[in-house]
């Protein structure tokens, strides 16, 4: 290996870590809810649907950054029991960090612009939404996430915001199935973040993060996993008096098995990784059975 291609391959192996793509289910079910219910009102005009993809995930990738560059200049990554954070293990410089997630906005920021000019301009203020709600998640002097306001926000980002908005961009509205829809995923995507945050709990705890978990105390937080992903079935069970094929999401109660499984265990730690991987598996199956319900 050269020199030149040292650097390069730590370069691309910081910004893997820092994008956090192993978490991309959480954002790709409810694009692909969102786009299938679209899909199933009419035909999809696929460059506005690449272009919601790439607003969505400019803001999603961008605010991983932002967040690893925020906790990390707080201290709260200094002694993490989960995968490693740019700033927090010094691989990367926090202006470094900061930089990428601001280019990843400006990404996203010009996709919704375009969007905005070229659908409807109500897009703009959806917009500046998940950008100020991205950011402040973590960073400025009072961060929402570090209130116990976390699973409120990714329910409402990662379940409404993100199913509603490729459909409001194909369709020109929102209709009540679009919301109903989103449920299912949002509740994934709260379990997703509970155990994330009860992995971390002691150590948030310790740094002053008080996430949902650290309110709630292990046990409760573990009933509360349970909640959202016993929520998720029965709220797309619901949906099938209308949509029958929905039925589907049936198929990944096998995926349910081995996180919830850890979760009521008692696990702790990084006994939680593989239960928060396996949650992401789940909503990568959830979330295509419960897309391919609604086209069907």
């Amino acid at each position: 290996m050269t020199v030149h291609q040292e650097p390069l391959r730590t370069a691309v192996h910081n910004w893997v870590i820092g994008a956090r793509l192993k978490t991309l289910p959480v954002t790709y079910a409810p694009l692909a809810v969102g786009l299938a219910l679209a899909h199933a009102s009419g035909a999809v005009e696929w460059w506005s649907a690449a272009l919601t993809v790439v607003f969505v995930l400019g803001f999603v990738l961008g605010t991983n950054f932002f967040n690893d560059y925020s906790d990390g200049i707080r201290g709260v990554d200094d002694h993490r029991q989960g995968p490693t954070r740019m700033v927090g293990s010094g691989r990367a410089a926090p202006r470094q960090v900061f930089r990428h997630g601001a280019v990843l906005y400006g990404i996203g920021a010009l996709a919704g612009a375009v969007l905005a000019v070229t659908v409807s301009w109500w897009l703009l203020p959806v917009t500046l939404l998940v950008g100020l709600g991205g950011w402040f998640y973590t960073g400025g002097s009072r961060p929402y996430g570090y209130r116990g306001l976390g699973e409120i926000s990714i329910f409402l980002y990662h379940g409404v915001v993100f199913v509603c908005t490729p459909v409001y961009v194909q369709t020109g509205g929102v209709p009540g199935s679009a919301l109903a829809a989103s449920v299912p995923v949002g509740l994934l995507a709260c379990a997703l973040l509970t155990t994330n945050n009860l992995r971390d709990l002691p150590t948030d705890a310790a740094a002053g993060k008080i996430t949902l978990a650290v309110r709630l105390g292990a046990g409760r937080t573990r009933r509360l996993y349970v909640f959202c992903v016993a929520g998720a079935f029965v709220s797309a069970l619901l949906m099938a008096f209308s949509r029958p094929w929905v039925l589907l999401v049936l198929g990944a109660v096998p995926f349910a098995v081995f996180p919830l499984r850890r979760v009521v265990g008692k696990a702790g730690g990084r006994e939680l990784i593989p239960a928060l991987e396996h949650t992401c598996l789940l909503l990568l199956v959830f979330g295509t059975l419960q897309a391919t319900g609604l086209i069907l």
